[in-house]
């Protein structure tokens, strides 16, 4: 599936395999744009246009039972060097910066080694590995990673980031 923008700068869905999806990176008042690449999307938006996510407790906040749930998580930053790069097999990450800017590393799965697979966590880690490329997310901001991107989050300055990460089936 390929998204790409008509004449009213609405996002359209062209189909093609689910494996030349990558990751994204918008602003959260763009995020209903991209509805279209998951029948869960427009679920999330609704949450959070229900929800204020700064002020959410800590923990798993069941949506649509194991389809789709947000982790509301604080977490520690890290150098680029410290975080670690990960991947999942069955869940799509929507994830949303609340209180700090965060970078994340990007390499695609297709470059990365073969590691062992945590199926109960749905993650598959990559210790010691620098990612290719780097992003910047800040609040009001969100980032994508699909099944093939690994990513290593929570790359900041801050000391911590409070972060909302949306867990979305695949």
């Amino acid at each position: 599936m390929l998204l790409k923008q008509d004449s009213t700068n609405k996002l359209q869905t062209l189909n093609l395999n689910l494996q030349t999806k990558k990751m994204i990176i918008d602003t959260i008042d763009n995020l209903a744009k991209y509805e279209a690449v998951n029948p869960l999307f427009k679920d999330v938006v609704a949450f959070i246009k229900e929800h204020d996510l700064s002020s959410m407790e800590a923990g798993k906040h069941t949506i649509k039972g194991s389809d789709l749930f947000v982790n509301i998580a604080i977490a520690k930053g890290r150098t680029p060097d410290a975080a670690v790069l990960e991947t999942h097999r069955n869940m799509i990450d929507i994830q949303i910066p609340i209180d700090n800017a965060e970078t994340y590393g990007y390499t695609p799965l297709c470059r990365l080694p073969d590691e062992e697979y945590n199926a109960e966590k749905d993650i598959t880690k990559y210790p010691d590995l620098m990612a290719e490329s780097f992003i910047d997310c800040q609040p009001g901001m969100f980032a994508i990673f699909f099944p093939q991107d690994g990513h290593a989050p929570c790359i900041s300055m801050a000391p911590e980031i409070k972060k909302a990460i949306f867990k979305v089936k695949a």
